[in-house]
């Protein structure tokens, strides 16, 4: 009786965890869109109405650019969770080197790494595998690994680092940039955690780690992440090597 109770409620909390995570995605969606759009609008009408200069306009722009690259990216974030959704989703496993997945994330973010001049290295055996869904693992360390540099300043280095013990695979990304101040560590996964620029004033919605930690668990792993401020972060997923 005890263990059909313990069952229940286990059930009970992820569905309610379930419920906040879209609940709290509806709500970014909604309160981002609104914000973007209207702040289209309402330059677009004062420029028509000649309550601003063309001047003024065009300073603008630049902001009005970063909010929008913000929006586009919780778009993306927010699609690439719905694939897992609905449909017939499945976690489809094949063999990954590690290494492939360093060569991956060094390809797609070499401008940015280049803007910052930001050294990217890799630790550990170059025969490193993991047995995962590729969907799901490169959009979990393209998150991570984008954190990584937004909050590291040029000329810093980053890592990513593979450990291997038994029949569990540890993938870390490394950093040591802005750090993250411990009273906030806490609520890194909820919707109540403020949203901190990135050192060249990028911006995020702070939707990326919640939908990591979704995707982790649908690969049966765990996420740590210990940061300490002005000292860098490392987050560290632990997965098993072999997924059925």
């Amino acid at each position: 009786m005890n263990d059909f109770i313990n069952e229940l409620q286990l059930k009970i909390e992820r569905l309610e965890n379930e419920i906040n995570f879209k609940n709290g995605l509806i709500s970014i969606l909604s309160h981002d869109s609104k914000e973007l759009f209207g702040t289209f609008l309402w330059l677009i009408e004062e420029l028509e109405q000649k309550t601003i200069s063309e001047e003024d306009f065009f300073k603008l722009l630049p902001q009005v650019k970063k909010d929008a690259q913000k929006n586009l990216q919780t778009i993306q974030d927010s699609v690439a969770w719905l694939k897992t959704q609905y449909g017939e989703f499945k976690i489809r496993p094949v063999k990954i080197m590690v290494i492939d997945l360093f060569h991956y994330l060094e390809e797609k973010y070499a401008a940015k790494l280049k803007e910052k001049n930001i050294q990217f290295y890799f630790k550990g055996g170059h025969n490193a595998f993991l047995t995962s869904d590729r969907l799901l693992i490169e959009y979990v360390l393209d998150k991570i690994f984008n954190n990584a540099v937004k909050y590291s300043f040029p000329g810093q280095d980053v890592y990513l680092q593979v450990i291997t013990e038994s029949d569990q695979v540890v993938l870390s990304v490394i950093d040591s940039g802005m750090g993250i101040n411990e009273k906030y560590l806490p609520a890194i996964y909820t919707y109540g955690n403020p949203i901190f620029l990135g050192t060249a004033g990028e911006k995020g919605a702070g939707l990326s780690l919640k939908i990591v930690k979704n995707f982790i668990s649908l690969l049966h792993g765990n996420i740590q992440i210990i940061s300490t401020e002005d000292n860098g972060t490392t987050v560290s997923l632990f997965l098993h090597k072999f997924i059925e």
